[in-house]
């Protein structure tokens, strides 16, 4: 008797060979960094290619906030970010310091260049720092998507999931389960 094969005929690998995007710019920083992958021993280099494949999603955003508490002590040193750095208004003094990202926002931009700071491109990079010595890779929250908020069953005890409703109000799902007085409360 043969054995029936669990996975059937031939699996392919999940994960993503080339990005989806067909940005040029894009394509021309996966030919360099798969370039530096290959023939050089450093991760950082494996990572960084990893991380230009992925989707908008899995390349969260980062704000000038987040860069300055992650590098705090870490002087000198540049930040590596494979998304998008974004300003935060709260933050009211921007430190001075070095980013290398796929892009920086305008106002990002203008507040790191005012502090005396730097920002890179990823071939600027690869010239400066073929090795990744001297930088930290850094990456945005990715489950502070307002999608994630909704993720799970709303209304079911002990899920915190957010309902998907027209407004917030006295009258939208507000009533049985959600407080004492109508029924019960979870």
């Amino acid at each position: 008797m043969g054995r029936d094969l669990i996975q059937k005929h031939h699996v392919k690998k999940g994960n993503r060979t080339a990005p989806k995007s067909q940005d040029v710019y894009l394509s021309l920083l996966v030919k360099l960094y798969r370039f530096l992958a290959r023939r050089t021993d450093s991760k950082f280099n494996k990572v960084v290619l990893k991380r230009l494949f992925m989707s908008r999603v899995n390349r969260p955003p980062i704000s000038v906030a987040r860069l300055s508490k992650y590098l705090a002590g870490k002087e000198g040193k540049i930040a590596v970010v494979v998304g998008t750095v974004t300003d935060d208004i709260r933050l009211l003094e921007v430190p001075k310091m070095t980013v290398a990202a796929l892009r920086v926002t305008s106002a990002a931009r203008a507040r790191i260049i005012k502090a005396g700071g730097e920002i890179l491109t990823f071939d600027q990079l690869a010239l400066r720092s073929p090795l990744g010595k001297g930088t930290v890779l850094l990456r945005g929250p990715k489950n502070s998507r307002e999608a994630v908020k909704h993720f799970g069953t709303p209304g079911k005890p002990g899920s915190h999931a957010k309902p998907y409703v027209r407004s917030k109000g006295r009258k939208f799902e507000r009533a049985r389960g959600r407080r004492a007085s109508r029924g019960y409360k979870n």
